[in-house]
């Protein structure tokens, strides 16, 4: 069945739109990194001013893209030229996942020590050795299966990230075959909070310190399904030691930010939902802390996750304010000083309960439904 829906997939390809051409390589080939058992490819971004032990950020793309178009799209690299470290891109070939997913619900590619999880932690060790990274600060961020990659590799390493971000993600080792990957997508058969931690705990054996993590969803995202981020979060709650209600509640023009926090006051677990956002990477693109390309799966809501967690991790100075302007595909970018404040969020109260996603039983077929849930169709 694998097979046949990944054949479907590659020969429908054609109804999605082509992401945008003039996308700018700024990235580097990694090779001879390790033995490499999930056959990944590999791409760099070093910034010119890259100081001695710098951090690393690990980058996993969505399906249907590669690094380049990850790239141009979330402003990493643009980001990493004002903040001083360096960037990992992990890439997925056409060999293992025709639609350039990685492998997030094959059990092989998620377990420590083996396929792709086992590639990516390679890669991260090659970078540490080559380019004197900090092993103090190292991250992970991904979108969708990307972000359910990045899951998994905060799930198998958790010694190895201080932190994460999960995009329109799913929790870790939520599914085991393409058909339960389907119906997690679409919220269905997710297991109890109980099970999720399990697995957590059990893909290591971690005793330490927990990694920080933050989970971004938009609330209208028909590809994810939202209650995938809830249970995302249920399942750190749960190796954090921490309680269901958050200690902080910020709302800003329909984007929620919750944050759960350590007893030292660390926030270690945040949640951003955008109102109205659907699948994608939430970008702003003009005015203070903007970066990014808006287009497919790159949606300008008014917030740059790539800017949010730069500032989270400290990887940016906080005087300085990410400021592209009017970007467009060959712009260049500016960086002001003090250029101006993001504006405020305010406290405010929990919202009311979301209702229950019926939406799966609704779509007729099961070649479109498969379609639509790859995002090859809107």
């Amino acid at each position: 069945m694998a097979n046949r829906f990944s054949d479907l997939l590659q020969q429908t390809s054609k109804l999605r739109g082509p992401l945008p051409s003039a996308a700018i390589d700024r990235l580097q080939d990694f090779t001879n990194f390790g033995a490499n058992p999930g056959a990944l490819a590999a791409r760099t971004y070093l910034p010119a001013n890259l100081p001695p032990s710098a951090p690393l950020v690990v980058v996993l793309h969505g399906c249907t893209q590669t690094a380049i178009d990850y790239d141009h799209g979330s402003g990493w690299s643009r980001v990493a030229d004002l903040g001083g470290f360096a960037l990992l891109f992990p890439e997925q070939r056409r060999k293992n996942n025709p639609n350039l997913c990685f492998n997030w619900f094959v059990p092989g590619d998620i377990r420590r020590d083996a396929g792709e999880a086992a590639s990516i932690r390679q890669m991260i060790a090659a970078m540490i050795e080559r380019h004197l990274i900090d092993r103090e600060r190292i991250f992970v961020t991904g979108l969708s299966a990307g972000g359910a990659m990045a899951a998994a590799m905060l799930a198998t390493y958790p010694e190895v990230f201080a932190g994460g971000s999960i995009i329109a993600g799913l929790p870790y080792a939520c599914a085991a075959n393409v058909p339960q990957a389907l119906k997690r997508m679409r919220g269905q058969g997710v297991p109890d909070a109980k099970q999720l931690a399990d697995q957590l705990r059990q893909a290591s054996g971690h005793q330490g310190r927990w990694p920080r993590v933050t989970v971004w969803h938009g609330m209208t995202d028909a590809t994810v399904d939202p209650s995938n981020a809830e249970a995302t979060l249920a399942q750190w709650r749960s190796v954090h030691g921490l309680g269901e209600r958050p200690d902080r509640i910020e709302t800003n023009a329909g984007i929620s930010r919750w944050a759960w926090q350590a007893a030292d006051g660390r926030d270690v677990l945040v949640s951003y939902t955008v109102a109205g956002m659907g699948h994608g990477t939430p970008l702003k693109i003009s005015g203070v802390d903007s970066c990014g390309v808006a287009g497919p799966f790159m949606l300008d809501v008014g917030i740059s996750s790539t800017c949010q967690d730069a500032r989270s991790w400290e990887l940016l100075d906080p005087a300085i304010a990410v400021d592209t302007g009017s970007l467009r595909e060959n712009a260049g970018w500016s960086l002001a000083e003090g250029a101006g404040k993001p504006t405020p969020w305010r406290i405010d109260h929990l919202p009311p309960p979301r209702p229950a996603n019926a939406a799966g039983s609704q779509i007729g077929g099961v070649i479109e439904n498969a379609l639509r849930k790859a995002g090859l169709m809107r």
